[in-house]
């Protein structure tokens, strides 16, 4: 080898410089490395991104399915203010109203005296709020006119 160098050359080499032929190890190291680290970021940026996902099942939120939109959205569109309102409503607790308000609907059938459940008022068909087309409705029946007062009997007075 000492035949193939350069006269300005030095006569000692590093030990990362190869023979021509011969498999550069440094290249492949760096390779090894490289891949490795890519797979390692990867990895961190999806857990950290899921962090919110993570935290609202973990805690059995109501807004699970609100945090989970809220990072899908913020992966996709690279819009960071999605993943940081999942990650607040990650954290905030939103009380269940629901359990409340079926408390008293059902208090409120039992003061009626209906049962359970059969409180609820189901409206006619015709009751459509302004989905679709409509036929015109009929006028409504004219009010009852009401009896006329009886003449009012003058009250007799001493003066």
């Amino acid at each position: 080898m000492d035949q193939s160098l350069h006269p300005g050359a030095s006569p000692h080499l590093p030990s990362f410089i190869t023979a021509p032929g011969q498999t550069d190890v440094l290249m492949v190291v760096m390779a090894v490395i490289l891949v490795l680290a890519i797979l390692g970021f990867g990895t961190v940026f999806f857990r950290l991104h899921t962090l919110p996902e993570r935290m609202a099942h973990k805690g059995k939120k109501l807004q699970f399915e609100i945090v989970a939109v809220l990072g899908l959205l913020a992966l996709f569109t690279h819009i960071h203010l999605f993943w940081v309102a999942g990650l607040l409503l990650a954290l905030i607790d939103i009380p269940d109203f629901g359990g409340s308000l079926s408390r008293i609907a059902g208090s409120t059938e039992k003061l009626a005296g209906f049962g359970p459940g059969q409180g609820a008022v189901e409206l006619p068909e015709e009751a459509d709020h302004g989905h679709g087309h409509h036929e015109p409705h009929a006028p409504p029946p004219a009010p009852t006119p009401k009896p006329a007062p009886a003449p009012a009997r003058k009250e007799l007075t001493h003066a």
